[in-house]
Formats: C-alpha cells, structure tokens, sequence
C-alpha cells in the first residue's frame, strides 16, 4: 500500500492532496460468495438503508441467502421482504446458475479481471458496473476502474474542477495515471466526494441559519 500511495502522489498532484487529507486506506473487504453478488443486485437503485433492509427480511425468513434457499423461496415471500419481481427473477437466475455450475464461484478469484467480469455478466441483472464493483470490493482487485460509477465521475468533476460531469471515456482517460492502482485511486475519489458533499450541506445549513 506504501508504494501505491507513494505512485498515486507522484503521477497526480491533486489527487496527492486528498490522499494526504483523508489518510491511510481504510478499504472494508465484502466476503466472496453468493451472498454478495445477491446482496449487489438487491442494492440496485436503492439507498443503502433499504437495500439492508430487505437483506436482512430475507435472511430473517430464509435463515441463510444462497442459493437453494433463494430457488426454494416462493414468489410471495420474495415479493413480501421486499423484492421487485425484476430482482426476485435475477436472483433466481443467479442461484439457478451457481446451481448447476454455470457459474463457479470458487473459480472467480484464479480469473483474470476481464475473465471474471465475462462470468459475472451472463447473470440477469449484473452488468458491468456491478462486475467490476465486486472486483474491487469482494475480490480485491487493485486496479479496476469503474468508469460509468455516477459517484465517480461526479468525484472527477469535483476535484478536477470540471464544467461539468465527465463521460466515463474521460475517467478512463484520466485514469491512465493511476495504473497499476485505479481501485486505490478510486476509494479516495470517493472518500473526497464524500467529504467536499458533507462540507457543502453544512455549510449551506450554517449559512441559512444566519
């Protein structure tokens, strides 16, 4: 982590001051399996606080999420925690596949970064951003872009002082600095993201209480 710090300072001085702000790397890795790739599906288009929500009704009635409980499940209870029938049918074909060996997890972690997101796309319901958020996050994968994250593309407008939000050609562009580290890169990126959005709420709070 030293080294890739030290690159990402040396290669791109406005990142540098935001890594030396935010500090060390404290990246939170997600377990491989099943239960994350189902937990990302259900995470999409939603906030966070309900995505956990409905994670959490479904493994209060199923006991565990992988994938018989999730084939076993009728409609009606998948319906009940939650689910959109959209979701519930990604689900299904996610486990169905893992099932009959379509898709092997295990495998996932010997692939290349391009292999594994060719695997993870047959599913119904994971598309590239989502094949690449688990490379970083469940995988640990250290130089995944994202390119087309929303988040990350604002994160670029903010700190590179953009007109107005970049297209994801131009993050991978910018992102040609960053090898071997876009993941690294990325983390901070958002970290700032994060920061520069809290600071500008409180201080649009502080200043309409004048």
């Amino acid at each position: 982590m030293e080294h890739a710090l030290h690159h990402l300072c040396r290669v791109d001085p406005t990142l540098a001051r935001w890594i030396e702000q935010i500090g060390p790397y404290t990246f939170q890795r997600q377990p491989h399996g099943f239960a994350t790739l189902a937990y990302a599906i259900i995470s999409q288009q939603l906030s966070l606080a309900a995505a956990r929500t409905i994670r959490d009704r479904l493994i209060d009635r199923l006991g565990i999420l992988d994938p018989r409980t999730i084939l076993a499940a009728d409609e009606a209870l998948l319906r009940a925690a939650g689910l959109s029938a959209r979701k519930s049918s990604c689900l299904r074909d996610l486990a169905e596949r893992v099932i009959c060996g379509q898709l092997d997890l295990d495998q996932l972690p010997t692939l290349d970064d391009e292999a594994v997101i060719a695997a993870l796309t047959t599913v119904k319901g994971i598309g590239r951003w989502t094949a690449e958020i688990y490379l970083m996050f469940a995988l640990e994968r250290s130089d995944v872009l994202p390119a087309a994250d929303l988040g990350l593309r604002d994160a670029v407008r903010l700190i590179y002082d953009r007109p107005r939000l970049p297209t994801s050609a131009e993050v991978r562009l910018l992102g040609e600095r960053w090898r071997p580290y876009r993941s690294i890169a990325c983390w901070y990126l958002w970290q700032a993201r994060r920061i520069i959005l809290y600071c500008t709420v409180k201080q649009y709070y502080v200043v309409s209480r004048l």
